[in-house]
């Protein structure tokens, strides 16, 4: 369920049947980043260059990387978003995502494109499936669920 209380930040939690080191490795690596977020996402010196289907691309600084319990990153806008992993002691993780700095403008569609992103981790992690279309013309500006 989604903690949006504070219009300051925007708050997601994710539950996930793999270990914390398996789901870092999907948020801090090029390879475990294009499984479920983006076409490419290759990092140097600290910056990850994301590609998306449609050929947008964003440049994030990555601001923390303590293996493998917290990722944090700058994204669209100047956002700053922090994810945190913690042991649920059944061998799963429990995921927190954190945004702040969202522009008023943008605030909705972070808040909806978040649960987009979080169910492809979730399915990556989980099950081992890519839920994305891979379609160019049925992207997320096209009005589809989709990244």
């Amino acid at each position: 369920m989604a903690i949006q209380g504070d219009p300051a930040f925007i708050r997601w939690r994710l539950h996930l049947r793999s270990k914390p080191d398996a789901v870092y490795r999907l948020l801090a690596t090029p390879q475990g980043r294009k499984r479920f977020w983006a076409e490419s996402a290759p990092e140097l010196d600290g910056e990850i260059l994301f590609t998306f289907v449609n050929g947008q691309k964003l440049v994030s600084r990555v601001l923390e990387s303590t293996p493998p319990h917290r990722f944090s990153l700058t994204y669209f806008s100047g956002s700053h978003v922090t994810i945190e992993l913690i042991p649920d002691g059944a061998g799963g993780t429990d995921l927190t995502l954190t945004e702040w700095n969202v522009p008023e403008e943008d605030r909705l569609e972070n808040v909806a494109g978040w649960v987009s992103v979080l169910l492809n981790l979730k399915a990556a992690a989980d099950f081992d499936v890519d839920l994305r279309n891979r379609d160019p013309e049925r992207g997320w500006y096209d009005g589809y669920v989709d990244v």
